[in-house]
């Protein structure tokens, strides 16, 4: 038996099988020898000769455990439990084959069980360290994270230098989202055992949970050089890529995590949404449906694929989806993220527990203790702004002309940007147009709140909210006294520590206030910001140029496929139908959603040819094209936002009808601020009855559009510098109550008061 001991597995092979041969009924020969044939991977072989010693000696303990591991191995659980059982039976002290059976337990997910075997280890040998290590994983795996991680110090407190204690613990604490603590146990595995795949691949995820996506990436394919076939080092890889902004190359490595393992659930989902990220969403669609069927509670998916198929505008089953995505958030569960939840429940309450759940489950409060600080005696309001999206972006072209005007002489504005860094003339404008500009794209939320603190700002704006690429976690850790919420974001953000939202009477009625847990703070006018710098193209394209009708009126909606609803596509079919040579223009959002739509008109009784989807183009030249429509029709329930700002200020009217919550109200307050309250309906009966009065009422329309003209340069929308003082004196009224060490209130701005 030396030579097993040793790991010369064929010389003990050859021995054993002589024994055997010279005396075959000699059970011990048999039995060993079966432990020999297992370790070499000859499984069929090993279950037969302990077969041959267990017929010899059935009621040998220690031959029914071998027995079960060699059937464990050949994938047998069922079979593999029955002789766990019996070893236990004849020597219930069998420490061995309690552990092996709760890791068999484990694997089968039955971990209550596992759970008591692990505690019958520890009652019969309290210093089994192997029994601490697995019962760890077993309360990880069923969320109990303290208690995971008071059995990995148990099993550190026994064997300190112990690899596996380490690393299970820093897999706890990337659950808990302790990501820095998580790194310094993985290090600390390493340490202990350098070529330890799963504390490389651990270590992979803490560092892209910490924005250090290349470091990320180097330990994943350290776990990868170790271990090939470790399914969760690929996952994190992709995890890795995705972060450095290389969507091709992480979708390549999740798919080569699930050719090992095809129900990994973390890869599944992350495959779905990257392929949601690069606007894949018909894949997305499928992908988050092959997740959801390996793994059904797994949380957000469920939004994230219907969310999908909005982009695709695939409705068949909406309605039902939908009530089904609202009961299960206002029973708590994590249904959908606050983004998409209020793309399709307009609903203020049930937005603001949607992203409580979210926030509660994502990104908790970190620390209380920054906002009571001692007042500043800065010569200047350090102001600063943060956000993914400083560079060629919807937020960027709506707020950069107030932020590079802020009055110098009372506020020092920052940047704090952690967007791409690509070259475009609006990263320029923005780098030029604040005090300072810092990039940390590859920084902590930790390490961003902590530069924020050493900056000592006194108001941090987050213009992202819950969108895409947020960063909730900086603002979580209170880098800043007073935070706000603004632009990026429409709605209630559900989070403790931003103290107030920027908004107007119209997007947040005041008897609406409960349901945001931020304090109002109502601008005048509207709450959007607008360059008044903004170009369009001096040149417009002809209609032909355009694939549109030289003579028929021209219906147009530049909105996102995913915000075109059921019951708005039926009313423009009724419009279309109603206005002999009309056509209904639309962007081209994606191929799926372009077909549905065709297929969609087709169902309603209108040619598809009278759908026009326009290509993408640069801002300036699709600003120009809008002069080829006649009238913009708004969706609901989220409305146009920057794109309604582009029609009015292309000159392009739209009617629009309110829904309850912020997203389905905004087009209703810039029709206010442009001057045009007469487009705002409030029903979507009444929205298509005026719609069709402007299409067939030429002079009616023509008085529209030239009010429009005539208010553009002077009206409140487009008001740049006049918006700038108020919203610097709905900041200065933040800050004065930060200095006076008193809580955040909500309040109103006077029209045209000065900073002072």
């Amino acid at each position: 038996m030396l030579a097993w001991q040793r790991g010369r597995l064929a010389d003990a092979d050859a021995l054993l099988a002589r024994a055997r041969r010279i005396n075959p009924d000699v059970a011990e020969a048999s039995a060993n020898h079966a432990g020999v044939l297992r370790d070499m991977g000859r499984g069929g072989e090993a279950l037969a000769s302990c077969d041959q010693a267990l017929a010899r000696k059935p009621d040998v303990a220690q031959t029914h455990y071998l027995r079960a591991t060699i059937l464990q191995a050949l994938n047998r659980p069922d079979s593999a439990l029955a002789s766990y059982d019996r070893a236990l039976a004849l020597d219930p002290a069998f420490v061995d084959a309690y552990n092996e059976r709760a890791g068999l337990f484990r694997a089968l997910k039955r971990h209550a069980e596992a759970l008591r075997d692990c505690d019958r280890v520890l009652a019969l040998a309290p210093q089994a360290v192997a029994a601490q290590i697995n019962r760890g994983g077993i309360l990880r795996e069923l969320g109990r994270f303290p208690e995971a991680l008071a059995s990995y110090d148990a099993a550190r407190a026994q064997a300190p230098a112990l690899a596996d204690a380490h690393c299970g613990r820093g897999s706890v604490q990337n659950d808990l989202r302790r990501h820095d603590e998580a790194l310094a146990s993985f290090d600390q595995a390493l340490r202990s055992r350098p070529r330890y795949a799963a504390a490389h691949c651990g270590r992979a995820a803490a560092l892209s949970a910490l924005n250090r996506h290349r470091e990320a990436l180097a330990s994943s394919e350290h776990a990868l050089a170790i271990d090939p076939q470790l399914a969760e080092a690929l996952n994190n890889r992709g995890v890795a890529l995705a972060g450095l902004g290389r969507d091709d190359d992480a979708l390549a490595s999740y798919e080569q995590a699930l050719r090992l393992e095809p129900s990994l659930a973390t890869a599944l989902h992350n495959r779905a949404a990257c392929l949601q990220h690069a606007h894949r969403h018909a894949e997305a669609v499928e992908a988050f449906a092959r997740a959801l069927a390996v793994e059904p509670t797994l949380p957000y998916a469920r939004g994230m694929m219907l969310h999908a198929r909005m982009h695709c505008c695939d409705w068949r089953g909406l309605a039902a989806e939908i009530d089904a995505l609202r009961q299960s958030v206002r029973s708590g569960q994590r249904a959908a993220s606050p983004f998409v939840f209020l793309t399709v429940a307009d609903a203020p309450d049930e937005q603001l527990a949607c992203a409580r759940i979210w926030v509660a489950d994502r990104c908790p409060l970190v620390d209380t203790a920054y906002r009571h600080h001692e007042p500043r005696r800065h010569d200047r309001i350090r102001l600063a702004y943060l956000s993914s999206d400083l560079q060629e972006h919807a937020t960027a072209y709506l707020a950069a002309g107030v932020i590079e005007a802020h009055d110098p002489r009372r506020f020092e504005t920052i940047a704090l940007s952690f967007g791409p860094d690509a070259t475009s003339p609006m990263r320029s404008r923005l780098r030029d147009g604040v005090t300072r500009f810092i990039d940390v794209r590859e920084r902590s939320d930790a390490e961003v709140a902590q530069l924020m603190r050493s900056l000592e700002i006194d108001i941090a704006v987050d213009l992202k909210g819950h969108t895409t690429d947020s960063r909730p976690g900086i603002f979580a850790r209170r880098g800043a006294p007073v935070q706000v919420n603004y632009l990026g974001y429409p709605g209630t953000t559900g989070a403790p520590y931003i103290d107030y939202i920027v908004a107007d009477d119209v997007v947040v009625p005041p008897a609406a206030q409960a349901h945001y847990s931020e304090r109002v703070v109502y601008l005048p006018g509207s709450y959007q910001a607008n360059d008044a710098r903004r170009r369009i193209a001096t040149q417009v394209p002809s209609r032909a140029d355009a694939g549109l009708p030289e003579r028929g009126f021209v219906f147009c909606s530049f909105n996102s496929s995913y915000k075109i609803t059921p019951p708005v596509f039926a009313s423009w079919m009724r419009l279309l139908q109603a206005v002999d040579g009309s056509v209904l223009w639309l962007l081209d959002c994606n191929a799926a959603a372009t077909a549905n739509l065709r297929r969609e008109a087709q169902a309603h009784g209108v040619d598809a040819g009278r759908l026009v989807f326009a290509p993408k183009q640069p801002v300036e030249m699709h600003l120009a094209r809008h002069r080829l429509a006649d009238l913009f029709l708004d969706t609901m329930p989220v409305n146009a936002h920057t794109t309604a700002s582009d029609a009015l200020w292309a000159g392009l009217p739209i009617v629009t009808c309110p829904g309850a919550a912020f997203a389905g109200r905004v087009a209703a307050s810039l029709l206010r601020a442009a001057g045009l309250p007469e487009l705002v309906m409030p029903s979507l009966l009444e929205y298509e009855a005026h719609a069709l009065r402007l299409a067939t009422d030429a002079a009616l329309l023509q008085r529209i559009r030239q009010k429009l003209e005539r208010q553009l340069p002077t009206c409140a929308l487009f008001d740049t510098d006049r918006f700038r003082r108020q919203l610097e004196a709905a900041y200065v009224r933040m800050w004065q109550r930060s200095q006076a060490g008193a809580a955040p209130t909500g309040f109103a701005v006077a029209p045209d008061l000065e900073t002072g």
